[in-house]
């Protein structure tokens, strides 16, 4: 079976598609300015310093044992998502974790143009050691940006409702439910950055792929590609779409079915709770 990427792209490749993925995620308006952020594990040996020559020693914002001896590459706080694919390097630092879990080498580039990296580079690490410590992977990508549709949608009550905002994001197009077949895990309003936000959110992308964080924006991640997860990001925001324009019109389109949702599931061998 093919995928969209090599087993273990190299870190050209994975610049490449973290610069892809950042522009795709602007020309939906989900990364006003420096809004949003990629991360990226590799676990096996990658020389980055012929890339990222600077080093100095950090201490990780949690431990990440299952993480030793990777390589993450992560966006830096402030910057702009757009403009990774103009000069990756200025964007983003290579961090390898030592063999204690808790610190690591973050490699630079002369050209870097941030302080730190992302301020919710905890809730990044997290999600990645939870991943590969239960699954065993060796690849994974985690995007975090701020779809309007679903960010507007997280303010009304109703669907602050994980099964009333699954329920109507997903009866907008049959791709939907093959797309984000476990749906969007819910989360509440919680700090950005906090220790909280970054428990909520590992746990709600234990068993989904996506989470919508309330009143602030989604995550999304991948064993695939960075692309992908941006694709999942792509699926649940346009669903958001069409329901806010639902609403505006007054309610008056019916959607998929459920019906017909389910007749999609079992044409494509879909196991989903929303089928």
């Amino acid at each position: 079976m093919t995928t969209d990427r090599p087993i273990r792209p190299s870190l050209g490749e994975i610049l490449d598609s973290m610069g892809e993925a950042g522009a795709r995620i602007n020309d939906i308006d989900a990364s006003e300015a420096g809004a949003g952020n990629i991360s990226v594990y590799m676990g096996w040996d990658t020389e980055v310093r012929r890339r990222f020559p600077i080093t100095e020693e950090i201490t990780l914002p949690l431990p990440a044992p299952h993480l030793v001896g990777g390589t993450l590459l992560v966006t830096g706080s402030g910057r702009r998502l757009r403009q990774i694919i103009e000069d990756p390097e200025a964007c983003v630092g290579a961090v390898k974790v030592h063999e204690d879990g808790l610190s690591a080498t973050m490699y630079s580039s002369p050209r870097r143009l941030f302080e730190n990296l992302t301020s919710e580079f905890n809730s990044h690490l997290g999600v990645h050691d939870d991943q590969v410590g239960r699954r065993g992977i060796n690849f994974h990508a985690v995007v975090h940006a701020q779809p309007p549709n679903l960010t507007f949608l997280s303010h009304i009550p109703a669907y602050q409702d994980e099964a009333y905002l699954n329920r109507h994001i997903l009866r907008w197009e049959p791709e939907s439910i093959v797309a984000v077949s476990q749906g969007v895990r819910v989360l509440p309003f919680l700090v950005p950055g906090s220790a909280e936000m970054m428990a909520a959110n590992v746990d709600g992308l234990q068993d989904r792929e996506i989470t919508l964080w309330g009143k602030h924006g989604v995550m999304a991640r991948s064993d695939l590609s960075v692309l992908r997860a941006v694709d999942r990001i792509e699926y649940a925001e346009t669903g958001a779409k069409y329901e806010y324009m639902n609403l505006a019109a007054g309610g008056v389109a019916e959607g998929l079915s459920q019906e017909e949702i389910s007749s999609v599931a079992r044409a494509f061998n879909i196991d989903s709770p929303w089928a």
